[in-house]
C-alpha cells in the first residue's frame, strides 16, 4: 500500500485532529463533518508511524459503528487488524472480564449474559423470593431502578415521597426495593451470570481492586480514542479515566447529546477538560452532508441553547431548496401528505424509497403514517421493532445453548425443561426448585440431586404432583440431562474435530428435540405461522454458517457465539429485504444517519419539545432543541416540517400549536406549502398521470 496522502483526504482542522497524536486532545465534530473519516484516518495513521496496532484502543457506541470504523481503517492500510481493538464499551468491558474476571470473589469464566428477557425474568423471580406478589409491579421501571442503582445514578432513601417507583426523586430510589435488588445480585453471582451494567461495573471493579491488573491494561492500551463522546454515561467516563493514560483523545458533539434519559452526560466534556487541563481543542465546523439552507436553520435552532460549546457549520455545497413547512388538519392528512410526497418525489427527483427517512418524536405517532404508506403501497421498515433474537422460537434454540454452555444458568433452564412438551411438569420443576433452595444451588444441581436420591427419600413425594410418578419423573428428566450432556460434549469437547462446525450441530440440536413438531402442534390452526417460526431458525443457522465462514473470526466456538449474540444490538445489520424501504423512526434512532430528502412530522408544542420537559425545567428543553436539531441535520437536499392543526390523543381530538423550536429557523429559509392531502382523488390522479407524462417525454 501506499504511504497515505492525509493532505490531500482532509481540510486544515481535520489534518490537526489526524496528526495529533500524543497528549490529550478533544475534537468537537459537527453534524456531517466527517467525524467517522477523521477517527479512521487518525487509526491509519498511528499504523505508519508505528504504533502497533495492540496498542490502540477504539471505543464507539454500537457494533455497527465499530464494524464500520475496523472495515475503513483496513482499507485504507491494507492491513490484517487481528490486533486492533475497535469496540463498544460493553464488547470491551466483556473482553476484560473474560480475561479477569476470576480476580472477583465467587465468578467463573463461563459466566453468561442475560439480556433484557432474562434479565426481567430473573426480576420476577427476585420479587418472589422475597415474597413479594408480581402483581401491579412495573417490572421495566424496576430493572431501570436496579440499573441506576448499579451503575450509581441513584442512591436508596426513606423518604417517604420515595414510596413509589414512578415518584422517587431525582436520584433516589424507595429503599422498600432494596431487599429485592440484593437478591437480584446473588441470585446472578450463584447462576454465574452477567447483565449488561455488569460489563461496565465490574472491569471497575477489577481496576479499582487490582491495581496491577490496571497497569497491565494500560502498559497495552497506549493510544485511547472514543466516539460519540457526548453520550458517554458517568459509569462510562469512570471505565475511561481508570485505563487511560496521557495519550487520550476524545471525539463528540455536545449540540446532539440527546440520551440524558439513559445515562448519557454530555457535561462529561467539561469533566475531561478539567482531567486534562493542557487538553488541545479542535473544532470540525465544514459540513459535508447538508445544503447551506438546512444547516442555517440548524445553527438557528441549536444557538438558543446556552450551556453549548461556540461553534458554527457551514457547508461548501449550494444554497438549497428551502425548508417546507406543512400544517395538515391532523395526523392523518399529515401522513397522507408524507405518503403523496415521497410518491411525487420519487418520479420527480427519481429517488430510491430508501433515500427518504420519516422522523417522529414517539413511537406512538408511527401507526398512522405506516397505514398511509400501505394504503399507497409504499415500502418501509421501522427501526427499533423486535429483534431477530427476541422471537421465542430463536429464544428458545439460544436458550439450549446457553445452558449447554453454562448448566448453572436458572432462568434459560427454566424456559426450555418443558419445551418441547416433555414429562416436567409444573409439579416436577417446583421440587427441583424446593431442592434448590434446601440446599442452596442451582435447578441443575438439585436435578443432580434427584436423579441419584435413594428410591425412598421423602422428598421425592413432591414429584408426584403432576400425576407422574417420581420414578417416571426422573426417567424424563434423565433424558433432558443427557440430551444437554450429550451436546455439550458435541459442541464443547468436539471442537476442533475434523469437519466439526457448530451451525451442524445447532441443526442437529434442533432436529433430535423434533422442533418443528412442536411448531406445529403450538399452531396446528395456522400452518403458515408454523412454517414462518421454522424458517427462522433456519435462517439463525445460516447466519451462523456466515459467522463461522469468516475469515477473521479465529474462534468459531460456541461460547465466543453466545458471546456475540448477546452484544447485538437492534442497530446490527441490515437484512437485504430491508434495503429499498422508506426509513420510518423515531428522531433518536435516526441519530448517524443521513438522507437525501427528510420529514419531521409533529412538530407541535407538547410533542417536541415534550410536554414533560416543560414541567422538568430549561435542561430537558435544550435536550428537545438538541433532538430538533438532529432531526433536521439529517437532511441532505430537503427538509419537510409538518405540525398538525388537530390531534387525536387518547379518546378526544385537541388543537394544536406549532413547536416554539419552528420560531427558531431564519423565516427567509422557509417556504410554506399547502397540505395537497384534501384534494379529491381525481385531482390527483390527474397530476399523477401529468408527471408520468413529462417523465416519459
Amino acid at each position: 500500500m501506499p504511504p497515505l496522502n492525509i493532505e490531500a483526504e482532509l481540510n486544515g482542522p481535520q489534518l490537526k485532529a489526524v496528526t495529533s497524536l500524543e497528549g490529550p486532545v478533544l475534537i468537537i465534530a459537527g453534524a456531517g463533518s466527517g467525524k467517522t473519516r477523521v477517527i479512521t484516518y487518525r487509526m491509519a495513521r498511528m499504523l505508519e508511524t508505528g504504533i502497533h496496532q495492540s496498542n490502540i484502543l477504539s471505543l464507539t457506541f454500537t457494533n455497527k459503528a465499530a464494524r464500520e470504523m475496523e472495515k475503513r481503517v483496513k482499507e485504507l492500510t491494507g492491513k490484517k487488524l487481528h490486533n486492533l481493538t475497535v469496540s463498544t464499551f460493553h464488547a470491551f468491558g466483556l473482553k476484560i472480564l473474560r480475561e479477569e474476571i476470576e480476580c472477583l470473589d465467587g465468578y467463573r469464566k463461563n459466566f453468561s449474559i442475560y439480556d433484557e428477557t432474562d434479565r426481567m425474568q430473573l426480576v420476577k423471580d427476585s420479587l418472589r423470593e422475597c415474597r413479594l406478589s408480581v402483581e401491579g409491579v412495573d417490572l421495566y421501571s424496576l430493572g431501570q431502578t436496579f440499573s441506576n442503582i448499579k451503575i450509581g445514578r441513584y442512591r436508596w432513601s426513606d423518604a417517604p415521597e420515595a414510596a413509589a417507583l414512578s415518584s422517587a426523586p431525582a436520584g433516589t430510589a424507595d429503599s422498600s426495593w432494596e431487599p429485592v435488588y440484593r437478591e437480584y445480585q446473588q441470585s446472578l453471582k450463584v447462576y454465574n451470570a452477567l447483565d449488561f451494567d455488569d460489563l461496565l461495573t465490574l472491569p471497575i471493579a477489577i481496576f479499582e481492586g487490582f491495581p496491577a491488573v490496571r497497569e497491565k491494561y494500560r502498559a497495552r492500551y497506549r493510544y485511547i480514542m472514543v466516539d460519540e463522546f457526548q453520550d458517554t454515561s458517568l459509569i462510562q467516563y469512570r471505565l475511561m479515566r481508570l485505563l487511560a493514560g496521557r495519550n487520550i483523545c476524545v471525539v463528540g458533539d455536545d449540540d446532539q447529546s440527546i440520551y440524558s434519559w439513559r445515562g448519557a452526560n454530555y457535561e462529561n466534556i467539561v469533566k475531561f477538560e478539567a482531567d486534562f487541563p493542557d487538553v488541545k481543542e479542535i473544532k470540525l465546523e465544514q459540513n459535508y452532508r447538508s445544503t447551506t439552507t438546512i444547516l442555517e436553520a440548524a445553527n438557528g435552532v441549536i444557538s438558543n441553547n446556552t450551556n453549548r460549546k461556540e461553534k458554527r457549520l457551514w457547508s461548501g455545497k449550494k444554497e438549497g431548496k428551502p425548508i417546507e413547512l406543512v400544517y395538515p388538519r391532523n395526523e392523518s392528512e399529515e401522513a397522507d401528505f408524507i405518503a403523496g410526497r415521497i410518491t411525487d418525489l420519487r418520479l420527480q427527483d427519481n429517488l430510491r424509497y430508501d433515500e427518504f427517512g420519516v422522523l417522529v418524536r414517539t413511537n406512538s405517532m408511527i401507526r398512522i403514517i405506516e397505514e398511509a404508506f400501505l394504503a399507497q403501497n409504499i415500502p418501509y421498515k421501522v427501526s427499533g421493532g423486535t429483534s431477530f433474537f427476541q422471537h421465542k422460537e430463536i429464544k428458545d434454540i439460544i436458550s439450549y445453548l446457553r445452558i449447554i454452555a453454562n448448566s448453572n444458568d436458572d432462568v434459560n433452564l427454566l424456559r426450555i425443561i418443558n419445551t418441547p412438551r416433555r414429562g416436567i411438569g409444573k409439579g416436577a420443576i417446583t421440587g427441583i426448585g424446593e431442592l434448590a433452595r434446601k440446599n442452596q444451588s442451582c435447578l441443575w444441581d438439585a436435578m443432580m440431586r434427584f436423579r441419584f436420591a435413594d428410591a425412598g427419600d421423602g422428598q421425592l413425594a413432591m414429584f408426584g404432583q403432576d400425576g407422574l410418578s417420581p420414578g417416571k419423573v426422573k426417567a424424563e428428566i434423565d433424558e433432558f440431562v443427557n440430551l444437554i450432556e450429550f451436546f455439550r460434549s458435541e459442541m464443547i469437547r468436539a471442537q476442533g474435530r475434523k469437519g466439526w462446525t457448530l451451525s451442524e450441530q445447532v441443526r442437529s440440536l434442533v432436529n433430535n428435540i423434533d422442533y418443528r413438531s412442536y411448531l406445529a402442534s403450538e399452531y396446528s390452526k395456522n400452518e403458515k405461522i408454523a412454517r414462518w417460526k421454522f424458517t427462522n431458525i433456519e435462517y439463525l443457522i445460516q447466519s451462523i454458517v456466515r459467522w463461522e465462514s469468516d475469515p477473521d473470526n479465529l474462534d468459531p466456538g460456541l461460547y465466543p457465539y453466545l458471546n456475540r449474540i448477546s452484544l447485538i444490538t437492534r442497530d446490527d445489520g441490515e437484512d437485504e429485504a430491508e434495503k429499498g424501504k422508506v426509513n420510518l423512526m423515531t428522531i433518536h434512532a435516526s441519530k448517524g444517519l443521513e438522507f437525501p430528502v427528510v420529514f419531521i412530522a409533529g412538530a407541535e408544542a407538547g410533542i417536541i419539545p415534550h410536554e414533560r420537559s416543560i414541567e422538568e425545567g430549561e435542561g430537558t428543553i435544550e435536550e428537545e432543541r438538541r433532538l430538533f436539531y438532529v432531526a433536521i441535520t439529517r437532511a441532505r437536499d430537503k427538509l419537510y416540517i409538518s405540525s398538525c392543526r388537530k390531534r387525536r390523543r387518547l379518546q378526544s381530538t385537541v388543537e394544536c400549536q406549532p413547536s416554539p423550536f419552528l420560531e427558531e429557523i431564519p423565516p427567509h429559509l422557509i417556504g410554506q406549502q399547502e397540505d395537497d392531502s384534501g384534494k379529491s382523488e381525481e385531482e390527483k390522479a390527474a397530476e399523477f398521470f401529468a408527471l408520468m407524462r413529462e417523465k416519459f417525454n
